[in-house]
Protein backbone atom coordinates (compact mmCIF):
# COMPACT_ATOMS: atom_id res chain seq x y z
CA UNK A 1 0.00 0.00 0.00
CA UNK A 2 1.26 3.24 -0.75
CA UNK A 3 2.08 5.73 2.12
CA UNK A 4 0.08 8.70 2.29
CA UNK A 5 1.82 12.02 0.50
CA UNK A 6 2.89 14.82 3.71
CA UNK A 7 2.65 18.32 2.06
CA UNK A 8 4.98 20.40 3.58
CA UNK A 9 6.30 24.18 2.74
CA UNK A 10 9.92 24.39 2.04
CA UNK A 11 10.22 26.07 5.85
CA UNK A 12 8.45 23.19 7.63
CA UNK A 13 11.00 20.41 4.98
CA UNK A 14 13.72 22.78 6.82
CA UNK A 15 12.63 21.97 10.20
CA UNK A 16 12.27 18.53 9.31
CA UNK A 17 15.74 18.28 8.01
CA UNK A 18 17.18 20.37 11.17
CA UNK A 19 15.55 18.11 13.39
CA UNK A 20 17.01 15.04 12.50
CA UNK A 21 20.19 16.04 11.72
CA UNK A 22 20.13 17.40 15.50
CA UNK A 23 18.86 13.94 16.54
CA UNK A 24 21.28 11.88 14.16
CA UNK A 25 24.39 13.88 15.61
CA UNK A 26 23.80 15.51 18.88
CA UNK A 27 21.50 13.35 20.73
CA UNK A 28 22.50 10.03 19.33
CA UNK A 29 26.16 10.95 21.12
CA UNK A 30 24.48 13.04 23.76
CA UNK A 31 22.55 9.42 24.99
CA UNK A 32 25.18 7.57 23.89
CA UNK A 33 27.53 9.22 26.51
CA UNK A 34 25.25 8.77 29.18
CA UNK A 35 24.80 5.00 28.60
CA UNK A 36 27.91 4.73 28.69
CA UNK A 37 28.45 6.44 32.42
CA UNK A 38 25.39 4.93 33.87
CA UNK A 39 27.15 1.32 32.84
CA UNK A 40 30.19 2.52 34.59
CA UNK A 41 27.72 2.50 37.42
CA UNK A 42 27.32 -1.28 38.08
CA UNK A 43 24.53 -4.02 38.00
CA UNK A 44 22.12 -2.84 35.07
CA UNK A 45 19.23 -4.66 36.14
CA UNK A 46 18.99 -2.35 39.26
CA UNK A 47 19.84 1.16 37.55
CA UNK A 48 17.64 3.85 37.10
CA UNK A 49 19.97 6.05 35.07
CA UNK A 50 21.04 3.33 32.36
CA UNK A 51 17.26 2.33 31.82
CA UNK A 52 16.08 6.09 31.47
CA UNK A 53 18.92 6.37 28.82
CA UNK A 54 17.98 3.25 26.77
CA UNK A 55 14.53 4.18 26.56
CA UNK A 56 15.30 7.73 25.95
CA UNK A 57 17.48 6.18 23.28
CA UNK A 58 14.56 3.79 22.04
CA UNK A 59 12.83 7.33 21.54
CA UNK A 60 14.81 8.78 19.63
CA UNK A 61 15.66 6.04 17.01
CA UNK A 62 11.50 5.72 16.91
CA UNK A 63 11.34 9.67 15.88
CA UNK A 64 14.52 9.26 13.83
CA UNK A 65 12.58 6.47 11.66
CA UNK A 66 9.51 8.38 11.69
CA UNK A 67 11.17 11.93 10.27
CA UNK A 68 12.70 9.95 7.54
CA UNK A 69 9.59 8.01 6.74
CA UNK A 70 8.14 11.41 6.35
CA UNK A 71 10.80 12.84 4.01
CA UNK A 72 10.22 9.66 2.16
CA UNK A 73 7.02 10.74 0.94
CA UNK A 74 7.50 14.25 1.14
CA UNK A 75 5.76 17.30 -1.23
CA UNK A 76 7.12 20.16 -1.18
CA UNK A 77 4.60 22.85 -1.71
CA UNK A 78 5.92 25.50 -4.66
CA UNK A 79 4.70 28.34 -3.11
CA UNK A 80 5.37 30.49 -6.39
CA UNK A 81 3.40 28.95 -8.76
CA UNK A 82 1.45 30.58 -11.26
CA UNK A 83 -1.90 31.18 -10.33
CA UNK A 84 -1.07 30.24 -6.40
CA UNK A 85 -1.05 34.14 -5.51
CA UNK A 86 -4.68 34.70 -6.79
CA UNK A 87 -6.26 32.25 -4.87
CA UNK A 88 -5.88 30.85 -1.24
CA UNK A 89 -3.65 27.02 -1.04
CA UNK A 90 -1.21 25.45 0.44
CA UNK A 91 1.37 28.21 1.79
CA UNK A 92 -0.72 30.86 1.32
CA UNK A 93 -1.09 33.68 4.24
CA UNK A 94 -4.97 34.83 4.28
CA UNK A 95 -6.70 37.87 5.98
CA UNK A 96 -10.15 36.53 6.60
CA UNK A 97 -13.11 38.27 8.95
CA UNK A 98 -14.38 36.28 11.36
CA UNK A 99 -17.97 37.45 11.93
CA UNK A 100 -18.55 35.60 14.83
CA UNK A 101 -16.02 36.96 17.12
CA UNK A 102 -16.02 40.00 15.01
CA UNK A 103 -12.15 40.40 14.22
CA UNK A 104 -9.77 39.63 11.58
CA UNK A 105 -7.73 36.86 11.23
CA UNK A 106 -4.93 36.29 10.00
CA UNK A 107 -4.00 32.24 8.54
CA UNK A 108 -1.34 30.45 7.07
CA UNK A 109 -2.67 27.26 5.72
CA UNK A 110 -0.04 24.43 5.74
CA UNK A 111 -0.05 21.00 5.47
CA UNK A 112 -1.32 19.19 8.38
CA UNK A 113 2.70 18.20 9.84
CA UNK A 114 2.64 22.02 10.16
CA UNK A 115 -0.04 23.08 11.85
CA UNK A 116 0.14 24.67 14.78
CA UNK A 117 -2.93 26.33 15.96
CA UNK A 118 -1.39 28.91 18.42
CA UNK A 119 0.64 30.55 15.67
CA UNK A 120 -2.22 30.28 12.99
CA UNK A 121 -0.71 27.65 11.11
CA UNK A 122 -3.80 25.72 9.92
CA UNK A 123 -4.31 22.05 8.55
CA UNK A 124 -5.44 22.20 4.89
CA UNK A 125 -7.28 19.40 6.32
CA UNK A 126 -8.59 21.22 9.02
CA UNK A 127 -12.77 22.30 8.58
CA UNK A 128 -11.56 26.09 7.89
CA UNK A 129 -8.30 25.20 6.39
CA UNK A 130 -9.96 22.95 3.67
CA UNK A 131 -13.06 25.65 2.99
CA UNK A 132 -10.11 28.68 2.35
CA UNK A 133 -9.01 26.52 -0.63
CA UNK A 134 -9.39 28.01 -3.81
CA UNK A 135 -11.55 31.32 -2.44
CA UNK A 136 -10.06 34.57 -2.91
CA UNK A 137 -10.11 38.11 -1.60
CA UNK A 138 -13.89 39.19 -1.27
CA UNK A 139 -15.53 35.68 -1.39
CA UNK A 140 -17.62 35.01 1.82
CA UNK A 141 -18.13 31.52 3.18
CA UNK A 142 -19.30 29.43 5.98
CA UNK A 143 -17.62 27.14 7.73
CA UNK A 144 -19.27 23.91 8.90
CA UNK A 145 -16.98 23.40 12.45
CA UNK A 146 -17.43 21.25 15.61
CA UNK A 147 -20.32 22.70 17.63
CA UNK A 148 -20.51 25.23 15.10
CA UNK A 149 -21.02 27.16 11.85
CA UNK A 150 -18.61 29.81 11.15
CA UNK A 151 -19.21 32.45 8.53
CA UNK A 152 -15.79 34.13 7.30
CA UNK A 153 -15.12 36.39 4.60
CA UNK A 154 -11.84 36.79 2.86
CA UNK A 155 -10.14 39.95 3.23
CA UNK A 156 -6.90 39.56 2.19
CA UNK A 157 -4.41 36.95 0.39
CA UNK A 158 -0.36 37.53 1.32
CA UNK A 159 0.91 34.93 -0.41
Amino acid sequence: MAEKEVKLTAEGLKKLEDELEMLRVEKRKEIAERIKIARDFGDLSENAEYTAAKEEQAKMESRIAEIKKILENVVVIDEKKKGRKKVVSIGSTVVVHDYTFDEDVTYTIVGSMESNPAEFKISDESPIGKALLGTKPGDELEVECPGEIVKLKVLELKK
